[in-house]
């Protein structure tokens, strides 16, 4: 597959399912390795719940894009207008709160095909600057985000059950 067979497209209601079962997938295999099993279920069972997704789908500050390859759900991310922590400086910030490809296709060009499509949907919408939350720990993101422009600007917390970790703010900032 190539990117060029990639179809990108905005979800809806009816994903909520197949956005869930991705969603458990893709957390369990980036973060599962480095945390407990309890502190990953305790966090899968909040965060990937049909209430909790499809209220996620439904809210109007949200926007998830789901990535399809031969017809096949392999990734997705979520655009997110919020609360912006204080070292975001850009103008206009909107979060880029998820992107997650399936493991078997990372390296294969689906998750750049992806994040240009998050930054084409923010620029349509008027927003000069993208930020997000990355783990400390996950360099592999971290180099991935650096190669689209992004850089470090300050930490912020996130809970895994019990676990405080620490994530990176990065932002890139670009014209609408």
């Amino acid at each position: 597959m190539s990117p060029a067979e990639l179809i990108i497209r905005r979800a809806s209601l009816d994903d909520t399912k197949n956005l869930i079962e991705l969603g458990i997938r893709t957390f369990r295999d980036a973060f599962g390795p480095d945390n407990t099993s309890e502190d990953m279920e305790a966090y899968l069972a909040s965060a990937f719940t049909p209430t909790q997704i499809a209220s996620e789908l439904a809210d109007t500050t949200a926007t998830f894009l789901l990535a399809y390859a031969d017809e096949k759900l392999i990734g997705y991310a979520k655009l997110k207008v919020g609360k912006v922590p204080e070292c975001v400086h850009g103008l206009k910030p909107v979060e880029l709160e998820r992107l997650y490809i399936e493991k078997g296709v990372i390296g294969k060009g689906y998750g750049a095909a992806l994040m240009a499509s998050c930054i084409e949907e923010a620029r349509q919408r008027g927003y000069e600057t993208l930020w997000l939350g990355v783990w400390k720990r996950n360099e592999r993101a971290q180099n991935f985000y650096r190669k689209w422009g992004f850089s470090g600007v300050g930490t912020k917390e996130f809970i895994i059950g019990k676990d405080v970790q620490k994530d990176l703010i990065m932002e890139r900032r670009f014209e609408p």
